[in-house]
């Protein structure tokens, strides 16, 4: 009995590690992916944006969703062809990787989830807590992260951190 109360609290507990983990590896490595922004804010404005269509479209649902997808395609095929090649490897290199870390991570979420039912479950607290676990959790992984992000930028500049946290307690007073 014990052991089934430690084997799920097993899973619980790693269940949102597996989460954490790949939440804060997305953040450091999508952190160093170079990003030439100044092409990509030229490339903004210099690309055509395709008009909207009236909103009228909505009353029927299945066209105004294609519409909406063409629309879209059509944005991105004048974005990217504004975009100069390397611009353009760059942003792929990065949208591929966040891609690859959003799949990891929701995987990762779905088997958390899991886990997390099946502790609520065994222990029989009510369902609200389940809930409350699976939208709780999630956030605390970013935040998690986010904490650690800057935390790492602190001890890479430490000069930069404190006065930064001496001008934040000046502003405080």
């Amino acid at each position: 009995m014990v052991l089934d109360y430690l084997i799920s609290m097993c899973g619980f507990v790693g269940g949102w590690l597996l989460v954490a983990g790949p939440v804060w590896q997305a953040f450091v490595e999508l952190r160093e992916q170079e990003l030439d922004r100044e092409a990509i804010e030229a490339a903004k404005t210099a690309s055509e944006v395709a008009p909207r269509f009236s909103p009228w479209w909505w009353l029927l649902p299945p066209v105004a969703y294609v519409m909406e997808f063409r629309r879209g395609r059509a944005n991105r095929r004048a974005f990217s062809e504004a975009l100069p090649p390397e611009a353009r490897k760059q942003t792929v290199d990065f949208l591929n990787k966040a891609n690859g870390w959003v799949v990891v991570a929701l995987g990762a979420y779905l088997f958390a989830i899991k886990e997390t039912y099946e502790l609520i479950e065994l222990i029989h607290f009510p369902i609200w807590v389940f809930w409350v676990a699976i939208v709780v959790l999630p956030i605390l992984a970013l935040v998690n992260a986010a904490l650690r992000i800057v935390a790492s930028k602190g001890m890479l500049d430490p000069v930069a951190a404190a006065a930064k946290t001496t001008t934040t307690k000046e502003e405080a007073r």
